[in-house]
């Protein structure tokens, strides 16, 4: 185990989560990440991570199971000892659709990874990092969207709704376990050029959406994913979440921090 400690990342192996991964071993994090089916990418993550001096473990699980869950908690802790934090990242859309064409099976598979899978990752935390379990207390950072602010409607209204409750759910988890050493935010990007589009069948959905949205600063050239794109750029993400968990900020319980900068026309 590093002397800043050991970070769990969900969703760890491409777009925000693989962002933050770096970032965490760069700031001297051991760092376990758990990747769903892109074994490649996690690979190569783990060896870019450790070229550069830095310690990561590649997990496949699925964190919509909860047994799957354990098993990652309980192989980070074998190799790294206690999480120190948590990033919950890990997410899926379920597709581009209207709410009355969508098949109930999708969206109780996105209600799985989205909101069962953030709240049982967190009770794994809780477990390890609470005084009144016998920890030296944490941080834990839930991944929201700014979706909660624009609503997702013609597109993914139920996706929406689970970033909502988790927004939700890291409020009232914030003041249930703040006072045994957890702090707990949640981080909501706006548009960011990330594998979930494609994922979710739109590819090409921040070109295709820009005219729905009124910016309110200029904006900035293209860069590469792992900088930005869209109306959010990745390092700011990956940056606010570090905030978020790092020992030396003060004491923010509760709050979602929205980077989202847009609203809808």
């Amino acid at each position: 185990m590093t002397a800043k400690g050991t970070v769990l990342i969900t969703g760890g192996s491409r777009g925000i989560g693989a962002a933050t991964v770096r970032l965490a071993a760069k700031r001297g994090y051991a760092v376990c990440f758990s990747y769903r089916s892109n074994t490649d990418a996690a690979e190569q993550l783990v060896q870019e991570v450790e070229a550069a001096g830095g310690r990561a473990l590649a997990v496949q699980s699925d964190v919509g199971d909860g047994d799957a869950i354990k098993q990652l908690f309980d192989r980070c802790d074998r190799q790294f000892g206690p999480i120190s934090a948590l990033v919950n990242n890990a997410g899926i859309t379920g597709g581009i659709s209207r709410l009355d064409a969508v098949e109930p099976e999708t969206v109780r598979r996105v209600l799985e990874v989205n909101v069962l899978g953030t709240i049982l990752c967190c009770q794994e935390a809780v477990r390890r990092m609470s005084t009144a379990h016998g920890g030296t207390g944490g941080a834990i950072v839930n991944i929201s969207s700014g979706v909660t602010r624009s609503s997702g409607a013609s597109e993914y209204v139920w996706y929406g709704a689970t970033k909502g409750a988790v927004d939700t759910f890291t409020i009232g988890l914030a003041r249930e376990v703040g006072p045994e050493g957890i702090r707990i935010n949640a981080v909501a990007p706006g548009l960011t050029q990330t594998g979930i589009h494609a994922e979710g069948g739109d590819a090409a959905r921040l070109d295709r959406t820009r005219h729905r949205f009124r910016w309110v600063e200029p904006r900035r050239p293209k860069r590469s994913p792992s900088q930005s794109c869209g109306c959010c750029r990745m390092k700011r993400v990956t940056s606010r979440a570090k905030f978020s968990w790092y020992p030396a900020v003060a004491r923010l319980d509760g709050t979602s921090y929205c980077l989202t900068n847009f609203w809808i026309r």
